[in-house]
Order: C-alpha cells, then structure tokens, then sequence
C-alpha cells in the first residue's frame, strides 16, 4: 500500500451512532477516518465481539482454494481492513479457530499486520488504553493438529494460547513448543469445546476485558448459542457471491440452528457507510 493511502482513503460516514459507553482515545488519523469508537466500561465479566464481512447474500467465506479470505469477500477493502485493524488494535484478545489459520497460514492477528501502514497509529492507540504489547492471539484445537513453527507460534511477535483438548495437548507436546505458546487443555463432552471453556481459559491466560473473535463461524455460532457474544461487528459488502451446486458457501454461523424455534435478535448500535460498504454493529445483549 503507498504512502499516498493516508490522503486517499476517504472517513466513513456516521449514520447511526450508539451513545453508550466510553469514548476511545482514536488519534487523529484513525479519528478522521473512522469518527468516534465507544466501548463500554470495565466490568467483572469481559466484553465479547466479533467481526466479519458477509456478502449481500450472507456469504462470509466463498470456500474455494485460493479465495477463501475475508479480503474476497469485502473486495479488499481498505475501509474495511482499517477497522478489522482498529478493533484488532483495542482487544486484549483475539480469538480464532484452525479454519481460520489455514486460511493465511502466515498471518498474525495484530493490527499491524492487517494495515501495516496503520501501525504507528494503533500502536498508539494501544499505548493511550493501557495496552502493553500485542494482544493473545489464541487459537482453539480440539485434535492439537497445529504446525507450531507458523509464524504465529514461533515467531515469538506475540503471545499464543492453544486451547484444546487432552488428546489435543499430547499430539502438541510431540513438538518443540516455543516459549511464548501457552497451551491450556480442557475437557468437553465427545471431544467438543464449549465456548464457555474457550473464554475461561483465555481470561485465565491474559486478564483482559475486551475479547475480539474472529471465527471462523462454527466457533462464532458457539458463542452465540451460549450467550456468550456481546456484540457483532459487520461489514455489509456490495457482493452477491451466489450458491453453486459444487460448492459449500460458507454463512457467518455455521453448525448451529436458532430460527424459527429459538431466533436471535440484535439491536442496532452503529451503522456507518464507506461508498457502496456498510458498517454496521449489533448489540445481543
């Protein structure tokens, strides 16, 4: 990305903004370009949102080699990838499943690495909150079948929890595990953790109070289906994406049934717009 990026990539407009909760301390370039981001106060419990782009038709991943990314399905966006960067930037915690992983294999889940250019400023932003070093990246493995010489395990650029299983744990432990990897194993019915198990484990891991999950959407739905998940971010793309015959696409929850018997319904706290993009945030709480 040039350095003209800064001059080129237009504000999002605000049409809709929640009045709840703190204003965060943006500096003056994420500012301009984002408006005000208001987060609630600490409290006992942490804060859990996520975020995702979906298509017009509800297709957050296409599922085909190759394009399977977030990027393919905002058009790579970079309205949207200084927002994924923007609540990467304030989150104690990122969290992600193995699906997600695979996805770009040589990824970490920092602001900087997903608008570089941005990284003066969510530095600073981290620094204003309190925030020391880079948030946990924990990733959740049932089977422990995780290459643990990836980037995000032994690069030693941020701090990685593995939450697994104790099956999980001993396929782990056959490897070298580098010295910023914590793995914590945690016992669920047939092998399956529960979200509940996920979010114990990392609030043990790191005490913070705002909990990012990034999917991929069989663990989102987990987060759901335990009233776990405070809020969702989304970015509404100017895609229809289509359903083929040879073709799963993948929606953003997956692996869990709510409508017509148990439907969940958000509230709109935030609608922004960026061009043909919408920005929006549902509060389920």
């Amino acid at each position: 990305m040039s350095r003209r990026v800064f001059a080129t990539l237009a504000p999002l407009a605000t049409l809709h903004e929640t009045k709840r909760g703190t204003v965060l301390p943006l500096p003056p370039r994420l500012a301009r370009l984002y408006g005000r981001l208001r987060m609630p106060p600490a409290r006992a419990r942490p804060h859990v949102i996520s975020n995702f782009a979906t298509t017009l038709d509800g297709v957050v991943s296409l599922n085909v080699k190759g394009h399977k990314s977030g990027g393919d399905i905002s058009g790579f966006s970079a309205q949207d990838r200084m927002v994924m960067g923007l609540l990467r930037a304030v989150a104690d915690e990122v969290v992600i499943g193995t699906g997600t992983l695979a996805v770009d294999r040589n990824h970490l889940w920092t602001a900087e690495d997903i608008f570089p250019k941005f990284a003066k400023e969510y530095r600073r932003l981290r620094a204003a909150l309190g925030k020391h070093g880079q948030p946990l990246n924990a990733v959740v493995s049932g089977s422990g079948r995780l290459d643990l010489r990836l980037p995000l395990f032994a690069s030693g650029k941020v701090p990685a929890l593995i939450v697994t299983t104790p099956a999980g744990e001993k396929n782990l432990r056959r490897q070298r595990v580098p010295n910023t990897v914590e793995i914590r194993a945690v016992r669920g019915k047939e092998g399956k953790i529960s979200a509940r198990s996920v979010l114990d484990a990392v609030c043990r891991a790191s005490p913070g109070k705002l909990i990012l999950v990034e999917g991929g959407p069989r663990l989102i739905a987990d987060f759901y289906a335990e009233g776990l998940l405070d809020e969702q971010f989304l970015t509404l793309s100017p895609q229809i994406a289509g359903r083929g015959a040879g073709v799963e696409r993948i929606s953003l929850v997956m692996g869990q049934a709510f409508a017509p018997r148990h439907p969940l319904w958000g509230t709109l706290a935030d609608l922004r717009r960026g061009s043909s993009h919408l920005f929006l945030r549902y509060s389920f709480r």
